[in-house]
């Protein structure tokens, strides 16, 4: 399985993988979206900032997935992991407010980013707003 990652381009995370200072991607839902159960060590993240193309990939080193999240749970994985998911200490509790009623946290552990040339995808069939695609072939969705 091959997975493209959208990332809000605002919060300049891309650069922070490539620099070895976030080797964490946390994706943080109200229900079971991709890639929940979808992803596994050894496979590849492309990831592309909202509206430009892609431009790095990584292979995932290992996947925690936490369920049934309280307010406190959020904040315990936030303090424990938050450093290694490319954010400041002072910027937690701003993430704590936008992920404290999420119920399901996953940690996708990153390594060997790396650029490559950028390329765009077609999103058809996955949803407008999707903001993680998982595919067995990223060449099927390249435009």
């Amino acid at each position: 399985m091959q997975h493209v990652a959208i990332m809000k381009k605002s919060w300049g995370l891309i650069q922070k993988i490539l620099s070895g200072d976030k080797v964490i991607e946390s994706r943080w839902y109200k229900s079971k979206r991709a890639p929940w159960n979808k992803i596994k060590e050894g496979e590849i993240v492309y990831f592309k900032d909202s509206g430009n193309p892609v431009t790095i990939s990584t292979e995932v080193d290992k996947v925690l997935q936490f369920s049934d999240l309280s307010p406190s749970k959020v904040s315990r994985i936030l303090k424990q992991y938050g450093k290694d998911d490319g954010l400041s200490a002072d910027k937690i509790p701003n993430f704590f407010q936008l992920f404290r009623d999420k119920k399901y946290c996953m940690l996708i552990y990153l390594k060997n980013p790396e650029k490559i040339k950028p390329f765009k995808i077609n999103k058809k069939g996955f949803g407008a707003m999707s903001a993680w695609i998982s595919i067995d072939n990223v060449n099927k969705i390249k435009v």
